[in-house]
């Protein structure tokens, strides 16, 4: 099953986020891809294999 995912979508990850909220927008795409935290804007950059592991669900 893969996930289908773009940029700037909306995803909730398994593990929250320090803040809180388990809830990042994507900023940018490639091999690795960048995520921005909703709640406190902060950016985490993962490779494209683990952010497919940690993905939960797409939501917009």
């Amino acid at each position: 099953m893969e996930k289908k995912y773009d940029l700037n979508n909306l995803v909730e990850m398994k593990k929250a986020h320090p803040c809180g909220t388990n809830q990042f927008q994507i900023v940018r795409m490639g091999a690795d891809i960048k995520i921005r935290c909703t709640n406190c804007d902060r950016t985490i950059m993962m490779p494209r294999r683990d952010f497919d592991k940690r993905l939960k669900k797409v939501i917009i």
